[in-house]
């Protein structure tokens, strides 16, 4: 009995809690079982990982590399905008296809705790739209655009894990995905005379500036000049959007 086989009793040990965690439907998953199935005693349990719920953050943590590894897989293109749409599916399917872990993983949330797996899902996330502020194509600062795609993206996911199979309707997804990234980005570049939207040119053209420097920091600036600079920019596409 067990996932014994040329395995190291660590390595057995976090198959095992992947393994029941995947298949709990959300029920307690007792050290018992874990042990058990890892074919160990508790004692090794405790050697490796401290205690129960050690183990299951060595699960998570493998878990979002997995999840990373899968969003950083996603080359980028010339169409930045659309490369945050690929990395909006690819969330959606990864939990999908992982939903225990996932609802351990962005589920588990506590009042005034960020968890660390949300702020480097959203730093991944920002990386794709600085690409896109550089290219005048947000209406705010990356990092707003970050936290709202992300927030919205989570719980999208949720939402349909929550739904029986039959039930599920992975258009919600796409139509959710849409309206979020239609309000903090567009598909073409910035026109200013063309453009009839409400957010002023000079917004979208900070944002632009802020993020192109930030990417590159010219030599023409020093240190305290370019920070100097930065603060302007993100003052006034802060102060003028509202």
């Amino acid at each position: 009995m067990g996932t014994k086989g040329e395995l190291p009793p660590k390595a057995r040990l976090l198959n095992a809690a992947a393994t029941l965690l995947a298949e709990s439907a959300g029920a307690p998953v007792s050290t018992r079982q874990i042990t058990e199935l890892a074919g160990v005693t508790a004692p090794t349990l405790y050697h490796h990982f401290g205690d129960k719920e050690g183990l299951f953050d060595a699960v998570v943590t493998a878990g979002f590399e997995e999840y990373l590894n899968g969003e950083r897989s996603l080359l980028p293109t010339d169409q930045p905008v659309q490369d945050v749409r690929r990395m909006w599916d690819n969330h959606v399917q990864f939990g999908l296809d992982h939903p225990q872990l996932y609802l351990v993983m962005f589920g588990n949330i506590r009042p005034e705790r960020r968890p660390a797996t949300v702020a480097e899902a959203e730093a991944v996330l920002e990386q794709a739209l600085n690409r896109a502020a550089a290219e005048g194509r947000l209406v705010v600062s990356p990092r707003e655009a970050a936290r709202s795609i992300l927030a919205a993206n989570v719980g999208v996911t949720l939402m349909l894990i929550s739904e029986p199979d039959a039930e599920r309707n992975v258009e919600l997804s796409a139509m959710t995905r849409e309206a979020v990234i239609g309000a903090v980005a567009r598909d073409s570049f910035f026109d200013p005379v063309q453009d009839t939207s409400e957010t002023p040119s000079v917004v979208v053209a900070a944002i632009a500036l802020n993020a192109a420097l930030q990417s590159s920091h010219p030599d023409q600036l020093s240190s305290s000049e370019l920070k100097l600079f930065l603060e302007w920019l993100q003052r006034i596409s802060t102060t003028s959007s509202s």
